[in-house]
């Protein structure tokens, strides 16, 4: 099962990454132009935030059940934070995952209460690409001490 699931995430990260990308270049886009808030707008901020939900519980699920390397982390949680790799994993890719959450749900309540459409840009762009910022300093790219390839198979 691990197998399966953790490929999932691995591909799913790819789809989060391009949703992320689409939203923050519509807003991007938008505040340059200075156009209205258009409901592609809407859409894209909204399917950016389904699958980073989606890629969360995923990922909860390995953190909290699936992963030998999580389990490895519960066993000695003292051992595993003087082990880089170890310490991704427990600490560093959970805290920086779940403030990118953080950061595109607080700002996509924060752009539906903006007054006009220059303002509704402007926090688009600043809380996704925080959103986005986060998330690519704590994906585990290849050559860090836990990182992963990029694709894997199924």
């Amino acid at each position: 099962m691990y197998p399966l699931v953790l490929g999932i995430h691995s591909l799913l990260r790819w789809a989060v990454l391009a949703a992320g990308a689409a939203a923050f270049g519509r807003a991007i886009a938008g505040a340059r132009a200075g156009r209205d808030w258009t409901p592609a707008d809407a859409r894209a901020g909204r399917w950016f935030t389904i699958a980073l939900d989606v890629q969360f519980a995923i990922g909860l699920v390995l953190y909290a059940g699936l992963s030998p390397l999580t389990q490895l982390v519960f066993e000695d949680f003292g051992a595993a934070m003087r082990t880089p790799a170890l310490r991704f994993w427990a600490i560093e890719h959970l805290l920086g995952m779940t403030t990118a959450l953080a950061l595109v749900h607080v700002g996509r309540v924060r752009i539906r209460k903006a007054a006009d459409a220059a303002e509704r840009h402007r926090r688009a762009t600043v809380f996704f690409g925080l959103t986005l910022l986060a998330m690519i300093l704590t994906i585990p790219w290849p050559g860090m001490p836990a990182g992963r390839p990029l694709f894997r198979t199924l």
